[in-house]
């Protein structure tokens, strides 16, 4: 139920990923107008960068694209990108559209535009950001935060039983083999959808064998890679460990929860800017503190209702100690992550990133008194070998025990309060992960703020390109909805046209078929089929040819079922 309702929050309310490279320099510069054609576009970036085979694709004046060597790191240099020009470029303006991978793995694009030996008289317009699929970017997200979650239950769970000792350890089983197999499901499907994550291509393309490769290879990858070795590693492991020694159970579970936490470390925000080894090592940290902590009180909860045998005081009290142990780590790793991430103290309510780590720190300060409470509440007498302090380890170490007589409904009046105490601890720690998880794909302040240095109109985009939403209603239930249409470069010529169609509720939703065709009534030409193929979770065609000027007619048809479909219009200017 818990699990459950956190899925809830977290797919409901995710901020989107941002990316957390900008670029900081380019050669020929944004704007400028050179004499001859350069040899090389040269691009440097706030950090490393991973490069992509089309990173660079670069438009002429005519509209048409440049053909190009594929894109490499300059020497020594993994935060600058450069690529070969052809010798003979034309005079004029051209446009740069770039798109690589940022060190902590979130892909970013962005172009600009230079002119050989003078301007063309019509300057490319910028269109709307489509750097990104929406479907597949909503099952990536997806992908990590379940990974977040299977994460802290498997690698807590695992640490309530080996350090707290419950005498019955049958609750157990269900969430330690939920969470391993949450997480290499999880992972798996990462793995997968990384290449058209980092493409911004539909989930379709990740059947692309071709794309592997460079998966495989980039950072990320071989992140998820190791992380899968891990999880398969752990199980081959567990029938031999139980033959073991304590001791050596709790070794191999710990260097195992270590090489866990290094996948995301190595992958993220700390693997990226400044003090990297000492950002890297808080990052593990503050994972691991996490996972005992939130992933302990699961545990717990699911011992104190299920468990043939109550947890005895010194169960509880191990944890209470493991839980104060966690939240000091966290209190200072992540006073130094704040302070690495923010840069200054005007980005705590001047950045969206700054925002949310107010958020997730009052949410933290708001469990630590609703510990404390708890702790005095359920505080009442008990016998001294039954005593069971709160699980409030935040609060402090556990209090000791005290010999006191006490009625059989007074005890379990007192565990009714403990299971309460922990369930609101419980709910609350649920807050607090969402709000982490949505900070670990928060631009961070002190990025934002290099960001903001690159060059203004980095953002221009690809030379006319048009971006419009066309409602639709057929009149039936659930048959209405919008179709967000996308054309590259939208003007005369070759053309690229997608189609993402939502529901009446705003969400992404599947029609059997979805039609559009052109028609210039001034010319009487037309009409002319884009011929759009379902790709997956989108609709589009790279061959759509529009041969001359003009407002051009488009008709959408969209059918929703069988028998229902319904024909829409809209006007499209197509310049040269």
């Amino acid at each position: 139920m818990l699990l459950g309702t956190l899925l809830i929050l977290l797919l409901g309310g995710a901020a989107p990923a941002s990316a957390h490279a900008a670029l900081r320099a380019s050669d020929p510069a944004e704007g400028s107008v050179v004499k001859a054609a350069p040899p090389h576009i040269t691009l440097t970036f706030t950090e490393s960068v991973g490069l992509l085979e089309d990173s660079f694709r670069v438009y002429g004046p005519d509209n048409r694209r440049v053909h190009m060597e594929e894109p490499a790191h300059a020497a020594g240099a993994a935060d600058t990108a450069r690529a070969a020009l052809p010798r003979d470029l034309a005079e004029g303006t051209y446009t740069v559209a770039w798109r690589v991978v940022s060190a902590d793995s979130h892909p970013v694009s962005g172009a600009f535009t230079f002119s050989i030996g003078k301007p063309s008289p019509t300057p490319p317009a910028a269109p709307a950001d489509h750097a990104e699929h929406p479907f597949t970017k909503s099952l990536y997200d997806t992908g990590r935060y379940l990974a977040y979650i299977a994460a802290a239950l498997l690698i807590g769970t695992a640490a309530f039983a080996a350090l707290c000792r419950p005498p019955d350890t049958a609750p157990l089983r269900a969430p330690l083999l939920f969470g391993w197999w949450t997480l290499l499901v999880t992972t798996a499907a990462l793995l997968v959808l990384r290449a058209p994550y980092e493409k911004g291509t539909s989930p379709a393309t990740a059947l692309d064998l071709s794309s592997f490769p460079g998966t495989l290879t980039g950072r990320p990858g071989l992140a998820l890679l190791t992380r899968l070795a891990l999880l398969l590693t752990a199980a081959s492991l567990v029938p031999l460990l139980r033959r073991r020694s304590p001791r050596t159970r709790v070794t191999a579970g710990a260097a195992l929860s270590l090489g866990l936490a290094l996948t995301w470390a190595s992958a993220e925000h700390a693997s990226a800017g400044i003090q990297v080894p000492v950002a890297m090592t808080s990052s593990v940290l503050h994972l691991l503190a996490m996972a005992a902590w939130l992933g302990g009180l699961t545990a717990l909860l699911l011992t104190l209702h299920r468990a043939k045998t109550p947890p005895p005081y010194p169960t509880v009290a191990r944890f209470s100690r493991l839980a104060f142990t966690s939240v000091t780590v966290l209190v200072v790793t992540g006073v130094y992550q704040s302070w690495r991430g923010l840069g200054s103290w005007s980005a705590l309510t001047g950045t969206t990133y700054g925002r949310t780590l107010t958020v997730k720190l009052a949410a933290t300060v708001f469990l630590l008194l609703a510990a404390a409470l708890s702790r005095r509440w359920t505080a009442r007498p008990a016998p001294a070998e039954e005593r069971v302090p709160a699980l409030v380890g935040a609060a402090g170490p556990p209090p000791e025990p005290r010999t006191t007589t006490v009625t059989a409904g007074a005890e379990a009046l007192h565990r009714r309060a403990l299971r309460r105490s922990v369930l609101a601890e419980v709910a609350v720690a649920v807050a607090v992960l969402l709000v982490t998880t949505v900070l670990t794909g928060t631009l961070p302040s002190r990025a934002e703020a290099e960001a903001a240095k690159a060059p203004e109109p980095q953002v221009a985009g690809l030379p006319g390109a048009e971006a419009f939403t066309v409602p639709y209603d057929t009149g039936t239930p659930g048959g209405s909805g919008t179709v967000q249409l996308q054309m590259d470069p939208g003007r005369v010529g070759e053309n690229g046209l997608q189609a993402v169609v939502f529901g009446p509720q705003g969400a992404l939703t599947f029609v059997p078929e979805l039609r559009v065709s052109f028609t210039l009534p001034a010319k009487d030409v037309g009409p002319i089929d884009a011929k759009l193929t379902d790709r997956g979770g989108y609709w589009a065609t790279n061959d759509l040819t529009l041969p001359l000027e003009g407002t051009w007619t488009l008709k959408l048809t969209v059918r929703v079922s069988d028998i229902d479909q319904i024909t829409e219009t809209r006007q499209v200017k197509i310049t040269r």
